[in-house]
C-alpha cells in the first residue's frame, strides 16, 4: 500500500489535516509536538466507475480506491541533529512513498507559531534544510565507504564516488535531490539505493484562512521557484464544513474563494507522482479499484489481487470502462465480442475493467 506521509512545522495544522483526510479524530492541539508517535489513518476517495459496475454485476461489497496516511510531528531546526527529536521524526518520513509538507497560512494567535509570525517561505526552507542535512549525511557516509573501494581500483566505485561528489554539492547549494540530474540507469540506481529523504515525489499543501490576492501572489511566486505538486486548502474550514449539506457546503467554500473537493485533489496528485492508475474489478462478492504502478502486466497484476490468481494465470479479459458502459455489464460486452483477451503481458491502462481466468 502506498504511504504519503504529513510533515511541516509544529502548529502548521497537520494533524487537522490529517483528520480531514482520514476522518479520524486524533489530537489537534495549540501546541508543538502534540504529535509523537505518528498517527495512521486512510484515505479513501470514492470512484463512480467503481459505484456503477458494483450495481451492474450484482457486486455485494464495493472497495474504492485508498492510500495510507502518517501524520509525523513537527520538524524544527537541528531535527537533522536530533534536536525536536527529530531523529525519530526524520526515521518515520523514510518509510513513506510521498511526502505532503503542510505550509502554515493562516493567523490566529490562539495558535502559537514556532518561529513568532507566519512567513511560509522560510517556514518550508526550514523544513526542507533539516531534510537536506539528513541527506548529506547519508551521501558522506556511502561516499567514505565507496572510496575506500574506489582507491583499490575498482571502476564503478569510482564512477559512484565522482556521482557522489556531485550530489554532496548539490545538496550543499540547497536543492532537494529529486531534481538531481541522472543520465542513465547506473547512476538511477546509485541515488535510488540511497533512499534519500529529499528523493521522495512532494505536495505542498497551503493552509490558508481566507484565501486573498497576497496569499495568492505569495504561493504563486514559491510555485514558480519551485515547480511542485500544491493544494490550496482552509483545514479548519473544511473540518467545519463535514457536517453540512453539499450545496450549503460550497457556498461557504465560495465565500473563502475556495472550491473543488480537496481530498479528491490530493489523492489525484499522489497518483500522478507516483505514476499509478486505476483499474476495476468486480465479481459477485465484490468490485474493487485498484491502484498500480503505469506499466504494470496482467501477470503483476494478478499477484496484487492473489497469489494464487498470479500462479495459476491463464488470461486476462479487458474491456475499457468507457466501452464497457456501452454494454451496461459484462456479460453483454462478452457476448457483442467487445471484451478482449489478452495474456500475461498485457499492460493496464487507466480505467480498465479486467477479469482473471486462472486453473485454481
Amino acid at each position: 500500500m502506498e504511504r504519503v506521509g504529513i510533515v511541516g512545522l509544529p502548529n502548521a495544522g497537520k494533524s487537522s489535516f490529517f483528520n480531514f483526510l482520514t476522518e479520524n479524530n486524533v489530537p489537534a492541539e495549540s501546541f508543538p509536538f502534540c504529535t509523537i508517535e505518528p498517527n495512521v489513518g486512510i484515505l479513501v476517495v470514492p470512484d463512480n466507475r467503481i459505484e456503477i459496475l458494483a450495481k451492474n454485476e450484482g457486486s455485494k461489497k464495493i472497495v474504492h480506491p485508498f492510500v495510507e496516511i502518517v501524520d509525523i510531528a513537527g520538524l524544527v531546526k537541528g531535527a537533522s541533529k536530533g534536536e525536536g527529536l527529530g531523529n525519530q521524526f526524520l526515521d518515520h518520513i523514510s518509510k513513506v512513498d510521498v511526502i505532503a509538507h503542510v505550509v502554515r497560512m493562516f493567523n490566529d494567535e490562539r495558535v502559537s507559531h514556532p518561529y513568532q509570525n507566519v512567513d511560509p517561505k522560510r517556514d518550508i526552507e526550514i523544513v526542507e534544510t533539516e531534510l537536506i542535512l539528513k541527506d548529506l549525511e547519508t551521501v558522506e557516509k556511502r561516499l567514505e565507504k565507496r572510496f575506500k573501494v574506489a582507491r583499490a581500483g575498482d571502476k564503478d566505485a569510482r564512477r559512484e564516488v565522482e556521482l557522489l561528489k556531485e550530489l554532496k554539492e548539490f545538496l550543499s547549494q540547497g536543492k532537494r535531490a529529486a531534481k538531481f540530474p541522472r543520465h542513465d540507469e547506473f547512476e538511477k540506481n546509485i541515488v535510488r539505493s540511497l533512499f534519500l529523504l529529499t528523493d521522495k515525489p512532494q505536495i505542498l499543501v497551503f493552509n490558508v484562512d481566507e484565501l486573498n490576492d497576497e496569499k495568492k501572489r505569495t504561493i504563486e511566486d514559491i510555485i514558480k521557484e519551485r515547480d511542485e505538486e500544491y493544494i490550496i486548502i482552509n483545514v479548519k474550514l473544511e473540518e467545519e464544513l463535514k457536517v453540512l449539506p453539499e450545496e450549503e457546503a460550497k457556498l461557504f467554500r465560495e465565500e473563502y474563494n475556495l472550491d473543488g473537493d480537496k481530498k479528491k485533489e490530493f489523492f489525484e496528485k499522489v497518483l500522478k507522482l507516483l505514476d499509478l492508475i486505476r483499474f476495476l474489478t468486480a465479481t459477485h462478492n465484490e468490485a474493487k479499484c485498484w491502484t498500480a504502478k503505469r506499466g504494470t502486466t496482467a501477470y503483476e497484476a494478478a499477484g496484487l489481487i492473489h497469489s494464487d490468481i498470479q500462479k495459476g494465470f491463464v488470461k486476462v479479459e479487458v474491456i475499457s470502462f468507457e466501452k464497457y458502459l456501452e454494454y451496461g455489464s459484462l456479460k453483454k460486452a462478452r457476448e457483442s465480442g467487445a471484451v478482449e483477451t489478452h495474456g500475461k503481458d498485457y499492460v493496464l491502462r487507466e480505467g480498465d475493467v479486467i477479469h482473471f481466468l486462472f486453473r485454481a
